[in-house]
This record gives C-alpha cells, structure tokens and sequence, in this order.
C-alpha cells in the first residue's frame, strides 16, 4: 500500500506525518506537492495539519483550490482512501468531501493538550482496530476546531454512522466540560458515507510510537492498512 502526503503552504505535520510511516510503519510513503496534479498511483492521500496559506479567508478555504486537490477530490469520489487530520480536516470540510465547517473556539483561544477521545464508529476503514467505545487519548493543537453543522445535516451524520470520534473525559462521559473548542454534539472525527473519507481534528501522527509516551493514535494507521 503506498501513501501520499500533501504539502500545502503551511503545512507543519507533514514531514512528522512522512516520518512515521515510512520509518516507523515502513510502508512506501511520498511526499504530493500542491500544484502537482498526479496522485502518483497512492492507495492512500493524507491531508496533514498544520496553517495551509496561512489560514487566510478561512481555514482551508484556500488549500481546496490547490491542482493537488482536483485529484484527491476525483480519487476519493471514486473510493481513494483519504484522511485529514486537523488542518486537513478543515480542507476536506471546503471541499465537499466531508459536510459541515470548522470555526474558531469557543475559546477564541488556541488549544494545545492531551484530548480523551471516544471511539463511537469502530467500524470504518479507519477504525476498526478499536473496539467499541474505547477511551482513547490524542493530543490536539487548533484554533479553529469547533466543528458546525445544522440539525438535518447532524442528523444525517448519525443516519448514516459517520461520526466516528467525540472528545471525552477519561471515563468516557460526553458532556461540555470534555469539549475542547465547542464542536456540535463534542464531535471530534467524521466520515463521508462511503467511509472511504475520514477527518479529524487530534494528531494520530503524534501519538503512534512508544517513544512518545502514546501509541492510542497508531490503530487508525493499523486499521488503514488492514481494511
């Protein structure tokens, strides 16, 4: 299985995100610049985190015009395999590729620790090497993660078993006080309806070796490339 990481201006996880699968996971992995225009032939596109052109306008609102995109765009509605973490996220959101947009903290300030996580989708590509309800924990880094979408489009994600993360406490209670940025319903990860499009707002690049102290985040990687 061979990865793709997108650079966009601003990009700051891309090369933790290159790191850790080519010499942690050695898996083939390569680096997709923003004005290519070829996938070269990834069975996985990942969207890291990180400021993509300086989070002008909107977070992402800029990186979804990149060439790279009307690739990553065509190969995911063609069943690619894609995930956004974090900045990422907020990129597949001003695509299309995932409903709803991610706006600033309630907060108005950046948020930067350790999140407990609660697993509610064990059953996507992504996740399947969770179990059920699992409490896991993943660091987080964003300004701008309070994800918002109106009530038909929030009932439509549970129609459909898209929500796939939600922040926490270390019991695994879901309430305002485990959200970090005041996202809908402490939704924290999402997937398109075909499950073959993940985003999420924590870093599980940063949480995936032993060496860190945590490795809740190496499963979503694990469950990639045993789907």
């Amino acid at each position: 299985m061979k990865f793709g990481v997108v650079i966009f201006p601003g990009s700051n996880c891309d090369y933790d995100t290159y790191y850790f699968l080519k010499f942690v996971l050695r898996v083939e992995t390569v680096f997709l610049f923003h004005k290519e225009s070829s996938l070269k032939d990834c069975d996985v596109v990942i969207l890291p985190g990180g400021f993509s052109y300086g989070d002008y306008l909107r977070t992402g609102a800029i990186a979804k015009f990149s060439p790279i995109m009307k690739e990553v765009v065509r190969f995911a509605n063609n069943g690619g395999i894609v995930l956004g973490i974090c900045n990422g996220f907020q990129i597949l959101c001003e695509s299309g590729l995932l409903p709803g947009v991610l706006s600033k903290n309630t907060s108005l300030k950046f948020q930067c620790y350790n999140q407990n996580l609660k697993v509610i989708n064990n059953s996507s590509i992504f996740t399947r090497k969770y179990s059920p309800d699992e409490v896991i924990t993943m660091p987080i880094a964003h300004g701008e993660g309070n994800y918002i979408i109106d009530e038909e489009g929030l009932k439509e994600l549970y129609d459909n078993n898209q929500v796939v993360l939600k922040y926490c406490d270390e019991f695994g209670n879901v309430d305002e006080n485990s959200n970090p940025n005041g996202s809908v319903d402490n939704i924290a990860g999402i997937c398109n309806k075909t499950g073959n499009v993940f985003g999420l707002m924590p870093h599980p690049e940063r949480c995936s070796e032993e060496i860190l102290g945590n490795t809740d985040g190496l499963k979503i990687f694990e469950s990639i490339l045993n789907k």
